[in-house]
C-alpha cells in the first residue's frame, strides 16, 4: 500500500483562515443600546417625529431670534393706514403677509413674537411640574406606607381643583400678570398628573432584582432611588410630558383669552384671538390666523409625544 505523505499546510496567498471560536465571534458583536438609543433610532425612521420636531424647531426660532423673519415692531399700530388691511401675498415674509388687526398692527409679526409667550410657558410649565411631580411621585412609590398615603391624599385634593378654573382664581391675586405669573399659577395645579405617573412607574421598578441586589449590598437610598430607579422609571413620564406641553400652551392661550393671562404689552396669541372676535365679520382673517398658529403648535407637541411614546414602549413596536 502506498504510504500517507502529510502535506504542508499552504502558507501566503493560499492560506486557508482559521475559523473562528466562539470568543472571536463575541468580540466582534455589537453592544447593546440603551433604552434611550434604541428609542431614538426608532424616532429617526418615524415621519410623525420629523414633522413634528421640524415644526417645534421653526417655532423655538421664533422665540429665540424673532427678528430673523421680522424687522417690524409688532406693537406699532397705524390706524390711518392699516387699519383691518387685508393680507397681501405679493411681498412674501413681509409685515403684509398676514394683513393687519383692528388696532393697524402687522399680525404677521405678531404671530412671530408670540411664539416666545408660548413656548416660555409650555416648557417653564413643563419643566416645572414634571420636577415638583416627579420627586414627590418617586417618594410616595418607593417609601410607600404613610408617606405614600400622606402624598396620595393631597395629590387627590389638588386634582380635584380644574386646572383652568384653579388659575383663574390663583391670577386674579397678582395684579400685573407676566409670563412668570402664569407658569406658576399652572405649575402649582398642574404637578398631580405627574405624581400619579411616577408612582405607579416606581411601584414597578422597585420590584426588580437589580434594585433588590443594589439594597443587598448596602448602597444608600439616594443612590437606589437616582441611579437604579429614576432611570429606569422616568419614560412613562416623559411621554406624559411631552404630551401635556401643548395643553399647557392652550391653557395659557385661554387664560389670555379670558383675560386672567398675560396682559399687554406681553404679546400672546390668546390675546390676539380676543381681540379678533371683536372684528370677526369685518375681518375674519384677524381671528384665523393666531387662532391656526396655536392649534399648528399644539397639534406639534402631541404628534411628538405620540411617537416618543411608541418609541419608548416596546410593547407598540
Amino acid at each position: 500500500m502506498p504510504e500517507l505523505i502529510e502535506k504542508p499546510a499552504p502558507s501566503g496567498e493560499n492560506a486557508i483562515p482559521a475559523q473562528r471560536g466562539p470568543a472571536d465571534a463575541g468580540a466582534k458583536a455589537e453592544k447593546p443600546r440603551s433604552l434611550g438609543l434604541d428609542a431614538w433610532h426608532d424616532l429617526r425612521k418615524r415621519p410623525v417625529f420629523l414633522i413634528s420636531a421640524v415644526l417645534i424647531l421653526l417655532l423655538v426660532l421664533f422665540a429665540i431670534a424673532p427678528s430673523l423673519f421680522t424687522s417690524v415692531d409688532p406693537r406699532a399700530g397705524d390706524l390711518r393706514n392699516h387699519y383691518l388691511t387685508k393680507p397681501s401675498y405679493l411681498h412674501f415674509f413681509q409685515a403684509d403677509w398676514f394683513g393687519y388687526d383692528g388696532q393697524g398692527r402687522s399680525i404677521y409679526a405678531r404671530m412671530i413674537y408670540g411664539a416666545r409667550a408660548s413656548v416660555v410657558v409650555g416648557i417653564c410649565v413643563t419643566a416645572g411640574v414634571t420636577v415638583l411631580g416627579g420627586l414627590l411621585g418617586m417618594v410616595a412609590g418607593y417609601y410607600g406606607g404613610w408617606v405614600d398615603t400622606i402624598v396620595s391624599r393631597f395629590t387627590d385634593m389638588v386634582f380635584g381643583i380644574p386646572l383652568l378654573l384653579g388659575a383663574l382664581v390663583m391670577l386674579n391675586a397678582f395684579q400685573v400678570r407676566t409670563v412668570w405669573s402664569v407658569v406658576f399659577a399652572l405649575v402649582v395645579l398642574g404637578w398631580t398628573q405627574m405624581t400619579r405617573v411616577m408612582r405607579g412607574s416606581v411601584i414597578t421598578v422597585k420590584q426588580a432584582d437589580y434594585v433588590t441586589a443594589a439594597k443587598a449590598l448596602g448602597a444608600g437610598t439616594g443612590r437606589i432611588m437616582f441611579k437604579h430607579i429614576l432611570p429606569n422609571a422616568i419614560a412613562p413620564v416623559i411621554v406624559v410630558a411631552t404630551i401635556a406641553l401643548g395643553g399647557y400652551i392652550a391653557t395659557e392661550a385661554t387664560l389670555s383669552f379670558l383675560g386672567i393671562g398675560l396682559q399687554d404689552p406681553t404679546i400672546s396669541w390668546g390675546i390676539d384671538i380676543n381681540s379678533a372676535q371683536k372684528v370677526i365679520r369685518q375681518a375674519p382673517f384677524a381671528l384665523f390666523f393666531p387662532a391656526g398658529m396655536l392649534s399648528v403648535t399644539v397639534l406639534a407637541f402631541i404628534m411628538l409625544g405620540d411617537a416618543v411614546r411608541d418609541a419608548l414602549d416596546p410593547k407598540l413596536r
